[in-house]
C-alpha cells in the first residue's frame, strides 16, 4: 500500500493515478503488472551501477531483486516535473526476510515516451541496510 504524504505533486491527475498504479505494482512485487508499463528499450540504473537495458533484462533483474526482501511500501514525499519526465522523493519502507523493518530515503527519475511507457529510470538510494547481516 502506498502512503501518500505528498508535499508537492506536479503531475496531472491522470499521470498521478498512473504513477500510483505503477508504484503499487512495485510494492506488490508484481513483475507482470510492472512490465506492462515499460518500453522495450527501457534503461534502469541504480546509483553508480551500470544501467540495465532492455525490457527482458530489467524484468529479470527486478524479479530477482524483489525476492531479496519480504515487503516494500513507498511513502511519497514530493514529485517534481512533467507527466513525461519527473522525479520522486520517497521513503521506502522495507521489511526484511528476518522481519526487521528498514526505511531508506530514495529519489527516482523517470522518463516516459509519447505512448506513456517508461523509457528510463534512475534510482538513487542506499539499500545496503535492507541486505545487511
Amino acid at each position: 500500500m502506498i502512503t501518500n504524504t505528498l508535499i508537492s505533486n506536479q503531475l496531472s491527475d491522470d499521470a498521478y493515478a498512473w504513477y500510483r498504479a505503477y508504484l503499487q505494482a512495485v510494492d506488490d512485487r508484481n513483475i507482470d503488472a510492472y512490465a506492462v508499463n515499460l518500453a522495450d528499450g527501457i534503461s534502469i540504473q541504480f546509483n553508480n551501477d551500470d544501467p540495465i537495458v532492455g525490457k527482458a533484462a530489467v524484468v529479470a533483474m527486478l524479479g530477482g531483486y524483489w525476492q531479496g526482501f519480504a515487503s516494500l511500501e513507498h511513502e511519497l514525499l514530493n514529485i517534481y516535473g512533467t507527466d513525461q519526465a519527473f522525479v520522486l522523493e520517497a521513503l521506502n519502507h522495507y521489511v526484511r526476510h528476518d522481519g526487521k523493518p528498514v526505511t531508506t530515503r530514495a529519489v527516482a527519475f523517470t522518463d516516459r515516451n509519447e505512448d506513456g511507457l517508461v523509457t528510463s529510470v534512475r534510482v538513487y538510494a542506499d539499500v545496503s541496510p535492507v541486505f545487511a547481516d
